[in-house]
């Protein structure tokens, strides 16, 4: 008989376990408050809980966490863990060190399928959307091993191997139970789904209201060069994709975060930024200049320091909010997809 995963349930659910195990009610706050907030990954470290009912679990059950395959850490201080899932598929989940604290940048898929020219991840293909359980252990295995350092986790980013919203219902499950004040208990203020820019998905996501906050992989400043690296723009071109954001901040009052990497002479020119300072004019929202992750197998360069600071100037002349992504990880495999490659590679 298989086992029962404890992250999968919802409240009520688990309340419903404990009741067949012949438990009273008091014990399902306990063990989710040793799930989420204290840290405990099996049933041993869960001390509050009766030996016989904390053997009785064992037997029935599996707190949820994944085995780490694999961990790198940067000089910067970026790490990067390979997580092994129970099918025998693995994921990637990067620890990044920011002045303001911690973030997580959490994976949803095994793979991807948008295919986009300068990404990692969807490389050997897509093979399987992860489950909200599966996601929310991402984030709970870097909190709790911040937690041992002294350190605290401030912030996620669903920005890792593949796209959120093509994982919609799990996504959401993910996100319910991260603001869920008897499991995560964050504000989604400080949790970012970035997305190629699902159309209708974005607008399912407007009409929850959640101060969520969205970054769009926009990448270029007109349909012709996003056509060329990003086919999701041959269905939901530019002008229903930000007509689709302008409607998620009116319906959340949050600012659209537009991340465009810079690629050696492909979407860097200055002519490029103009565009896009005219194509963002009025709206609410920032751009995330991004300096690209050279991968390998891609072929393509990052933009010369000198283009970076030419662009982010010339938007900020046309009074375009912009900041410069620090780069971080470059030695350690940094971009999304890689150090699962490698993992493939050598199996």
């Amino acid at each position: 008989m298989d086992k029962v995963n404890l992250l999968e349930l919802s409240t009520s659910e688990l309340q419903e376990f404990f009741q067949s195990l012949g438990q009273p009610a008091f014990r399902t706050k306990q063990v989710m408050e040793w799930l989420y907030q204290q840290g405990a990954q099996t049933f041993n470290e869960m001390t509050n809980l009766p030996k016989g009912l904390r053997e009785q679990l064992a037997q029935k059950a599996v707190p949820g966490f994944l085995s780490v395959v694999t961990e790198q850490v940067s000089e910067d201080g970026t790490e990067k863990y390979l997580f092994a899932l129970p099918d025998g598929q693995t994921v990637e989940t990067v620890v990044l060190p920011y002045d303001i604290g911690f973030s997580a940048c959490i994976s949803t898929q095994v793979g991807c399928k948008m295919g986009c020219l300068f990404c990692a991840s969807g490389l050997p293909g897509f093979v399987r959307n992860l489950t909200a359980a599966e996601i929310m252990a991402q984030a709970l295995q870097v909190k709790n091993a911040l937690r041992k350092r002294g350190k605290e986790l401030k912030s996620l980013v669903l920005m890792g191997s593949g796209e959120p919203l093509d994982n919609f219902k799990e996504t959401i499950a993910f996100l319910e139970a991260v603001r869920d004040p008897q499991k995560l208990a964050r504000s989604l203020r400080h949790v970012t789904l970035s997305t190629s820019g699902l159309v209708p998905k974005i607008e399912e996501l407007a009409k929850l209201g959640w101060p969520l906050n969205l970054a769009v992989s926009l990448h270029a400043s007109n349909n012709r060069v996003r056509d060329k690296i990003m086919p999701i723009n041959k269905t939901y071109p530019l002008e229903p994709l930000l007509s689709a954001c302008d409607t998620y901040s009116r319906a959340t009052g949050r600012r659209v975060t537009y991340e465009y990497i810079l690629i050696d002479r492909l979407n860097d020119k200055t002519e490029h930024a103009k565009e896009l300072a005219s194509l963002l004019k009025g709206r609410l929202c920032h751009v995330n200049l991004i300096p690209l992750n050279a991968v390998d197998e891609l072929g393509l360069k990052p933009s010369p320091q000198s283009t970076v600071k030419q662009f982010r100037d010339t938007l900020r002349q046309k009074g375009v909010n912009v900041t410069v992504r620090r780069k971080l990880g470059a030695d350690i495999a940094a971009a999304c997809g890689q150090l699962r490659n490698e993992y493939l590679g050598e199996c």
